[in-house]
């Protein structure tokens, strides 16, 4: 209730005294005091209600105005036929100075009317409030229940604020429109108010509400409702990605071939009839939990997700979202990774290609890391009847063996002498070593293992022991 609310009802027959307009925000109480100086008492915002009994002298009523003016109060409603036939004139005089309405209350209105008008007033804001508060709950948890999801959620609390929604996970926008105005809310400049949601996550996730922004007993519900959606979806992405982990394993090991194959990955949303492509992830050790609840950027939502060593496994379509574009988001949530690139083949097998492709190219270390087409050593090691392992232990056993007694170097010159083609003097000069070292250490490597690296067909088998020891 206003103030011109309250002087307007009939029932009460107040009248206003001097010249000060009433001010248009709601009154939050009423304070009756018969104090010289009330300000301990009074809050502000509310009408202070007095029938001067210690208000004799003008200079105590102009000193009791200035007080009341002090608190922030709206208003003095000045009791007459009590001790004062009238609104003492100084008094009014001293309000019209400092802007503070005063209003006359006549003698048989008591003051118990007044206050009981403002606080039904109270409590019908406050039950109207409490009913558009569980209405607005109704509304939030229907959208989210219903086939918006977040989304839905996200537009219906922007239209109870008037303003603009976004909620942001892992440093990227996954939901909420698009900002009309300023910057995006990645932007620390933009005017935007940030609300952490709790996910029981690393993953700096926050509702951003579009300022100016207040406080709204809607927004901390909404706040829980996103909380339990999101901490949902973590569980149910980390329960379908294992579940898939263990299809994809199978197809890669060999074990899950053909028909059965095809008819298993198309239960996934792979058809195996069109061209895939594998993306493999890997991030620092400390972070691949995240990969288990990682959701995907924009535009990847129909890409099938996996886990398999810990590394997260994508199985694209041909026209897919670009990897660097998934490079980017992985570097904006904070993950230090490598993303390795395979072909892409149609059939179960050609999946099983691009798998050993993509797993060669993390080998490179870069953050965005692309195979060669069908090399060698992927074609092998997508063969899991052959014994690549231990190939390469019995090749490199010894190698290594030698080098940990002697401090040799065998191994690593073997891989600089097989990386640049065979050239002796190019060895030399990328280890720094005399060329009759290097003649003499691949001598040694010819003793211990029996394989010649400057014959071609053994120069393969030591090509591919050392591939796949790099590989693990």
């Amino acid at each position: 209730m206003t103030l011109v609310e309250l002087l307007s009802d009939p029932a009460l027959g107040l009248s206003a005294e001097g010249a000060a307009e009433p001010p248009g925000q709601p009154i939050q109480w009423v304070a009756v005091t018969e104090l010289e100086d009330p300000r301990p008492f009074l809050n502000g915002a509310e009408v202070v209600l007095t029938t001067g009994l210690r208000l004799k002298a003008g200079a105590a009523q102009r000193a009791f105005v200035r007080r009341v003016h002090e608190t922030g109060a709206m208003a003095i409603g000045f009791g007459v036929g009590l001790t004062h036939a009238r609104v003492p004139a100084s008094l009014v005089a001293e309000a019209d100075d400092v802007g503070l309405p005063v209003f006359r209350v006549p003698y048989e209105v008591p003051f118990i009317a007044i206050g009981k008008k403002v606080a039904d007033a109270l409590s019908a804001d406050h039950y109207a409030g409490l009913e558009n508060l569980l209405e607005g709950h109704a509304v939030l948890a229907s959208a989210l229940l219903g086939a918006g999801g977040l989304p839905a959620l996200l537009g219906e609390l922007a239209s109870m604020l008037g303003t603009d929604v976004a909620l942001h996970q892992y440093g990227a926008r996954i939901a909420g429109a698009s900002p009309r105005r300023g910057a995006a809310p990645t932007s620390n400049s933009a005017p935007w108010h940030r609300l952490p949601i709790a996910t029981g996550l690393k993953d700096r996730c926050t509702l951003a509400i579009a300022e100016p922004y207040e406080h709204a007993a809607i927004v901390d519900y909404a706040q829980s409702l996103i909380s339990v959606e999101l901490t949902n979806q973590a569980r149910n992405r980390t329960g379908a990605r294992r579940a898939a982990g263990q299809l994809v394993e199978d197809v890669v090991r060999g074990t899950l071939t053909g028909a059965e194959a095809a008819a298993r990955l198309a239960g996934s949303g792979i058809d195996t009839t069109l061209r895939h492509g594998v993306v493999i992830v890997d991030v620092a050790s400390g972070q691949r939990r995240a990969l288990r609840t990682l959701p995907l950027p924009d535009g990847w939502d129909g890409v099938s997700a996996a886990l398999v060593d810990e590394q997260l496994v994508l199985v694209l379509p041909a026209v897919a979202p670009a990897p660097a574009d998934l490079s980017r988001y992985l570097h904006g949530a904070g993950l230090t990774a490598r993303i390795g690139v395979g072909g892409t083949y149609a059939q179960p097998n050609g999946l099983r290609w691009s798998y050993f492709e993509a797993r060669e190219a993390l080998q490179r270390g870069q953050a965005l890391n692309l195979a060669d087409r069908l090399s060698l050593t992927s074609l092998l090691m997508s063969g899991a009847d052959v014994p690549l392992a231990d190939l390469a232990a019995e090749t490199l056993t010894p190698l290594e063996a030698f080098d940990r007694a002697h401090g040799a170097g065998l191994v690593t010159t073997l891989r600089r002498y097989l990386d640049l083609d065979g050239s002796i003097a190019a060895v030399a000069s990328d280890l720094d070593l005399h060329r009759n070292t290097v003649r003499y250490r691949l001598q040694q490597v010819v003793s211990l293992t029996g394989y010649d690296p400057a014959v071609t067909a053994d120069r393969v088998h030591l090509y591919l022991a050392l591939r796949v020891r790099s590989l693990g």
